[in-house]
């Protein structure tokens, strides 16, 4: 298969992941994921790089809604043969929604999220996200703007909200890793 173009048989496009390295067999990736219909994605590579990104996962016309779930696990496949081993999956934990299609779409993608985890041994965890933005902001209820501009001033260029969530947790793991 070509890596360029989709991603195994339900065609999400996977030309945005880069081709990584696994040089070490101690050092495993870390990945950190805002859920959702329009998934934010961060790794921490083996080689220390941060690789981030957005990903949608919506059902076409003709599709049924189950598919964005299934399209998300082979998405999830994709990046571990390709990142190779991951030692944790942490995501922003969600408690409440404003609206119930958006309740019901991180409920589904949570537990496709955690079952994944489970039949293969990764540990996960859900971070609050009143935690994530004081970690990246000082503040707690910060907007979406000022965790763009937080993980801009660290250096990264996240294309939208949902990217820059993932790397706000992706730092926020990293950070508690160095103190421990």
């Amino acid at each position: 298969m070509n890596v360029s173009q989709t991603a195994s048989k339900t065609d999400v496009p996977i030309n945005h992941l880069p081709v990584f390295k696994n040089t070490a067999h101690e050092a495993r990736t870390i990945m950190a994921l805002d859920l959702g219909s329009k998934t934010g994605w961060a790794l921490r590579q083996t080689d220390g790089q941060i690789t981030s990104g957005t990903i949608e996962f919506k059902p076409s016309r003709f599709e049924g809604g189950g598919m964005c779930f299934l399209r998300f696990k082979d998405w999830l496949d994709e990046i571990l043969t390709y990142a190779g081993p991951i030692k944790s999956i942490h995501f922003e934990e969600v408690r409440r929604h404003l609206g119930t299609t958006a309740a019901h779409a991180y409920g589904g993608f949570l537990a496709c999220l955690t079952s994944w985890c489970e039949a293969r041994s990764i540990p996960y965890q859900g971070i609050p996200v009143g935690t994530i933005k004081k970690f990246a902001t000082g503040k707690g209820n910060a907007g979406k703007d000022a965790i763009i501009q937080a993980m801009k001033d660290r250096g990264h260029d996240p294309t939208d909200d949902n990217e820059a969530d993932a790397l706000a947790i992706l730092h926020l793991v990293l950070s508690r890793e160095v103190s421990s």
